[in-house]
């Protein structure tokens, strides 16, 4: 299964935090599944590093590009057609990075893991409980 994971949700796993349901847990950690990692996300967490709202053992982008290099998840790009179909989503959920989320997620026909009860205002598949 492809499972597009949201900016906390693999920040969870990544620091081994608690909040994270065991079923998402299991599901990050089965390696039947294609884990992806959203440009966007990594967008997001640079930004927060640079407003010291995220520590970091190094860079945004290094830290990914690390996580990518030694585990089994990928990069999910930002394509034209995600920007296409964000132009006319309905703004229920107001955060630039999470709607980015939301349109790869619809638009490649991905479940999101995510805490974010926002999401199923959307046609997509939210998995957390």
């Amino acid at each position: 299964m492809r499972l597009l994971l949201d900016t906390h949700t693999l920040l969870w796993f990544f620091m081994g935090n608690s909040q994270l349901t065991d079923k998402v847990h299991d599901l990050i950690e089965n390696t039947q599944n294609q884990k992806l990692i959203s440009v966007a996300s990594v967008w997001e967490m640079a930004i927060k590093q640079s407003q010291n709202k995220l520590n970091l053992e190094n860079n945004a982008a290094d830290y990914i590009e690390e996580k990518i290099k030694w585990s089994d998840f990928e990069l999910l790009p930002i394509h034209l057609n995600h920007l296409r179909l964000l132009s006319h989503l309905s703004f229920y959920h107001k955060d630039p990075f999470d709607r980015l989320l939301i349109v790869q997620s619809i638009q490649e026909n991905i479940p999101i893991l995510s805490k974010d009860i926002a999401f199923d205002a959307y046609p997509t598949q939210r998995i957390w409980d």
